[in-house]
Order: structure tokens, then sequence, then C-alpha cells
């Protein structure tokens, strides 16, 4: 499936047809036998969300009606903070989270965003879906949750401005950035002396509009799903962190379902997971040129000065500490030296 900028419109719209505004992207079933909420933050017309409907489509087929999982997208159901709440309460079954945001339960969920730790995608999915994946999701589950094996992509991040491009790691300096709620990014903004501030994403757009902040970073697929070109200047393509989504599942809903239907359902979810991080790699290559369109100056800076800052303000050598020898063995297995 190729992805456009047309495409997630279309998808965007086709979902409010389908539901109407506020609504589940899939209608309830009046015979299920187990109705489940997934929700996440991201717009209708992301890839996440194209795919986790056809996702819920083909489990529902499976399960011959006796499943029907419900999408709610877009910050539906609160924020992510909300959100990580209602999972471990079982106010929603599902919902997907990035690793650095659910480093707030889990530590070492945020290992794999490390400031410019993968060069590329080959890098990535070589440690989340070998060891390091395999050590992370060991941690998510003695925090009494359900995780599914394949962490889906939100793609490698990006900086936006609306005041100048970053083209070096001193551009960061004094520089009003938002970073989610996560300590990981800001510690890693402070490393570069900028001043990060901790906004939920349902937040940025307002925050960037009213000038709150200068800035923020995220990949080129969600800077365009959610407009953030309408109130920024500059992308510098900084690639300075990988992001990606673990599946989550409330344990006690997903113990409830019997064990022939829980195979179906991992087995469609983790399958959808690998089908969106191929989709989100193509959009992501494709969306430069459509957003410099739309107004916003790109640049490509060397990272490798961007290394050597986080080495030298001692970044690498902290965040080794808390994560242990043995997650950090893991990472640099994968990408090399960084401490």
């Amino acid at each position: 499936m190729s992805f456009s900028r047309r495409t997630l419109l279309k998808a965007s719209a086709a979902s409010a047809v389908l539901g109407g505004i506020g609504a589940p992207l899939v209608a309830r079933a009046q015979t299920a036998e187990f109705t489940y909420k997934y929700a996440n933050n991201l717009p209708d017309g992301h890839p996440l969300n194209v795919r986790a409907k056809e996702m819920a489509a083909a489990i529902k087929a499976e399960t011959n009606g006796r499943f029907d999982l419900q999408i709610f997208p877009n910050n539906q159901l609160g924020s992510d903070t909300d959100m990580l709440s209602q999972i471990r309460s079982g106010g929603v079954e599902f919902f997907t989270l990035s690793g650095l945001i659910l480093a707030t339960l889990v530590p070492a969920a945020s290992i794999s965003g490390i400031g410019f730790a993968f060069p590329d995608y080959d890098t990535v999915w070589k440690a989340m879906d070998g060891g390091l994946g395999a050590h992370i999701r060991g941690e998510i589950t003695k925090a009494n949750l359900v995780v599914m094996e394949k962490i889906w992509d939100n793609g490698f991040r990006q900086t936006t401005s609306s005041t100048k491009p970053i083209n070096g790691p001193e551009d960061f300096k004094g520089f009003k950035i938002r970073v989610p709620v996560s300590p990981l990014w800001t510690s890693m903004f402070k490393a570069f002396d900028a001043a990060p501030a901790s906004i939920n994403f349902s937040e940025v757009y307002s925050a960037l509009q009213t000038k709150i902040v200068e800035g923020q970073e995220n990949p080129l697929a969600i800077i365009s799903t959610a407009k953030l070109y309408e109130v920024q200047k500059f992308c510098s393509l900084t690639n300075h962190m990988w992001d990606g989504f673990w599946f989550l599942a409330n344990r006690r809903a997903w113990e409830k379902v019997p064990e022939d239907v829980r195979t179906i359902v991992a087995k469609n979810i983790n399958a959808a997971a690998v089908k969106e991080r191929e989709d989100v790699a193509k959009l992501n290559a494709g969306l430069q040129q459509e957003l410099a369109g739309k107004g916003l100056a790109f640049n490509q800076p060397n990272v490798t000065p961007f290394r050597d800052k986080l080495r030298s303000a001692g970044f690498y050598a902290e965040w080794k500490g808390k994560y242990g020898d043995q997650a950090w063995e893991l990472l640099e297995k994968s990408v090399g030296k960084l401490s």
C-alpha cells in the first residue's frame, strides 16, 4: 500500500463518513462476545490507524464476529498520560504508546529512543525484533501489562521551528522546544542547552500557534497529518531519535479472552505492525517534497557534532547508568559504541 497526503486525507474523510466525528473507526457488532476499545493518539489518516482498521476487520472475520475491536484515534479518549492510566485500570483494553512515554512506568522502554543512536531502519529492526526488543518486552510484562511482539513505527524524528533552522548543536542553545512528557527527551535537549517544555501531543499545535514554544520534534508523517507545517517555518532533518509504538493490552481484559481468540488477535496485530512499518517508511520518504510545497524550508545537518556534544555532556554515560549494563550492551550490539 502506497501512502501520500491525498491518501491520508481520503482516509480521514472516509472514517468521518463511516462513523461521524468522534465515533470509533469500526462499527459495533451486536453479537460480539468481546467488544474491546483500542485507543491511540494519531490522526485517523495516519498509517497506524489505516492498518488498525484493516486489522480489526480481519480479527472480526477470523473470530466469526466474537471479537470486535473498536478504534478510538486522535486522543478521543484523552492524552497519552490519561490513556496510560486507563490501560492500567481497564478503562481501555488496548493502547499504543511510544516507548519513550511508557518509560514513566517502565524505565527500560525508552532505551530505543537514545539520541542519535540508530543510523537507519535496518539497525532499528535488528535491535527491536531482536535482543533489545525482547528485553524491553520483558520489563513491560513485569509492569503487569501485556505487550505484543512487534513494535509499530513512528519514524525518525525531525526538528521544526518557527524562528530558525537547526544546523548544529549550538543552534539548540536557549531554543524553546516542545518535548513529550518523558525524562529522556528533557535530558537530551538540556544536554544541548535548549529549553525543553513537556507538553502532551493533543496541545502541541496550540502551543506552537501561540508561541509558547518555538519548535517541536516529530516524524514527518505526524508533522503532515497534524498540520504542524501551518505553524512552523523550518524543518531540520536531524533524525535525532527513532520512535515506535508498543501495542499494549490490559492484562485482566486479555486473560478473559479464550486462548484461540487471543492467538488470532495477536497474529493480526503483529502482522499489521509490519505492514505499518513499510507504510511509514514510504510515507516519510515522500513527504519532504510535499511539505516543502506547503512552505516548510528543509535542511540536513551533519549528525556527528550532535553525537559528540551528547558524549561530552555526559548524556550517554548518564543513561547507561540508568538502564544498566545488560540493556546498554544490547543497544550497542546493534548500533555500535556510544558511551
